[in-house]
């Protein structure tokens, strides 16, 4: 084999190598970006779940004032 193919075969595997650790370093950043939002997400649903909690219990209090209403006007 000429030296100039093993020249031009080592700049393949270098440029393959540096596009390796390029998706790599996009992986990882990705994975860190995936994390965040699911805790994101995670803290979204327990408002979430606090906010339906406090809207049953004002529903809860709303209707048996409204059965209180009925009662004095019945």
């Amino acid at each position: 084999m000429e030296p100039g193919k093993f020249d031009e075969l080592e700049g393949k595997i270098k440029t393959l190598m540096a596009r390796y650790d390029g998706l790599k370093k996009r992986n990882q950043d990705l994975d860190v970006l995936l994390k965040n939002k699911s805790l994101e997400l995670e803290e979204a649903n327990k408002q979430l779940k606090g906010i339906n909690e406090e809207r049953n219990a004002v529903r809860t209090k709303i209707d048996s004032l409204l059965d209180l209403l009925q009662d004095i006007s019945g």
